[in-house]
């Protein structure tokens, strides 16, 4: 009954999505059109569990059907379904398999080119979101719908046209492409897939992770994660960026995000991502703030990167430096959001949160923080420190750049 349930509301919801008009490249149709679905309102944020995941979930089968690509999950369906209890930590790799009354049922979402080749390369982004943002890791402080547009509905339909594009040529490799849900709880769609995989992980040749890769800015910079987990990559990337995009590398092949569990196999990944933005898991994170057009730049870097690996023999895989050993206890906040992706001296602000010690003293998005207190900010690691140096309590003096003037203010721990 409840299969015919989500078959109905599937139905009538992929109806009423706004129809997406010629005038548009193929790409940004098709990337518009699934946008649009998953992150409308009568997706209700996708919740981990929900049976609006359930819905989100068929709506990437029917796509993957769409597309050609075999079916790859359970009993000869594109889906692998299990279940788990909630977990403390929202990005905890050991989630707690369970059967129970209070466990949530999770999909992933399993499509199959088959090119008879010897290694297959994965291609992954998480589907799930955080509904009405009651699930407790929401950073608004107003209710309702979190759609999730760039949260990872970019990602999805970036995966979904990549597999468009993929099955229509001849590879030395086989492409498994996965949509998780559970990230948003702590990566349990990818953490249980890496244990219980439908294809031999031993003849995985590497990973791509796409989540949050709607936001290009102006100044066209696109972080790349996992550079560091093969000796080929940067080089190979460098001479794949045929759209011309701002490259900004982190070495680690663990983070926040779904590669993180295929990194701790052993294997070469990839974390392609536009940046944090002040509608980050807010009700604002919406269609119209999509910049398409970036997406579709993205699209071509990372085709011509795939199509450059059909000339190498293999991918080797090489350890990083564990950043969770390097993590540190803060004893104070700031209360800001930093800008990830910016890397030309200081810690540019992307968000200022409300009643916070950096509100409070008078910073804004956009500023550009030099000093804090006896501590020089060159980037977010000194900024850590700075942080982890400085006491409750404790009144200090920050220096910070805006609209390239130089300014300071009194900041009250």
């Amino acid at each position: 009954m409840k299969k015919n349930i989500i078959f109905i509301i599937f139905t009538f919801l992929y109806f009423v999505t706004p129809p997406v008009f010629c005038q548009q490249s193929r790409a940004i149709a098709q990337m518009k059109a699934d946008v649009g679905f998953l992150s409308s309102d009568a997706m209700k944020g996708r919740l981990t569990g929900s049976i609006f995941q359930d819905i989100a979930a068929e709506y990437i089968a029917s796509r993957f059907s769409e597309i050609g690509l075999k079916t790859k999950g359970d009993k000869n369906t594109y889906m692998q379904t299990f279940y788990f209890s909630p977990a403390a930590d929202p990005h905890s790799t050991s989630p707690t398999l369970a059967t129970g009354q209070d466990s949530l049922k999770i999909i992933n979402v399993a499509g199959y080119i088959d090119n008879n080749a010897a290694q297959t390369l994965i291609i992954g982004a998480h589907y799930d979101h955080l509904g009405d943002g009651h699930s407790g890791f929401s950073l608004s402080t107003e209710g309702g719908i979190h759609n999730g547009a760039d949260d990872n509905a970019s990602g999805v339909s970036v995966m979904l046209y990549l597999a468009e594009t993929l099955v229509k040529t001849k590879s030395k490799y086989n492409y498994l492409f996965l949509a998780f849900s559970g990230e948003e709880y702590g990566l349990w769609g990818s953490n249980y897939f890496v244990k219980h995989p439908t294809v031999d992980l031993t003849k995985v040749a590497a990973m791509i992770n796409l989540d949050m890769v709607g936001r290009l800015k102006d100044d066209n910079s696109l972080l790349i994660g996992g550079v560091g987990t093969s000796p080929i990559w940067k080089s190979k990337i460098e001479a794949s960026n045929v759209s011309k995009l701002k490259l900004i590398y982190e070495e680690s092949g663990s983070g926040p995000s779904d590669h993180t569990s295929f990194y701790f196999k052993d294997l070469p990944v990839l974390f392609f991502f536009t940046g944090q933005h002040s509608d980050y898991h807010k009700p604002s994170d919406d269609f119209d703030k999509i910049n398409f057009k970036g997406m579709n730049l993205i699209i071509e870097n990372i085709y011509t990167l795939i199509k450059s690996l059909e000339k190498v023999p293999s991918i080797p895989f090489t350890k990083t430096k564990d950043e969770k050993q390097e993590k540190m206890e803060m004893k104070v906040t700031l209360g800001i959001m930093p800008d990830y992706m910016y890397n030309e001296g200081g810690l540019r602000v992307d968000g200022v949160k409300e009643d916070r010690p950096a509100q409070k003293a008078g910073l804004q998005v956009g500023d550009i923080i030099m000093e804090l207190g006896k501590f020089k900010i060159a980037e977010i690691q000194s900024y850590m420190e700075a942080l982890n140096g400085i006491s409750p309590g404790e009144k200090v003096i920050v220096k910070f750049r805006r609209n390239n003037q130089m300014m300071s203010s009194d900041v009250q721990f």
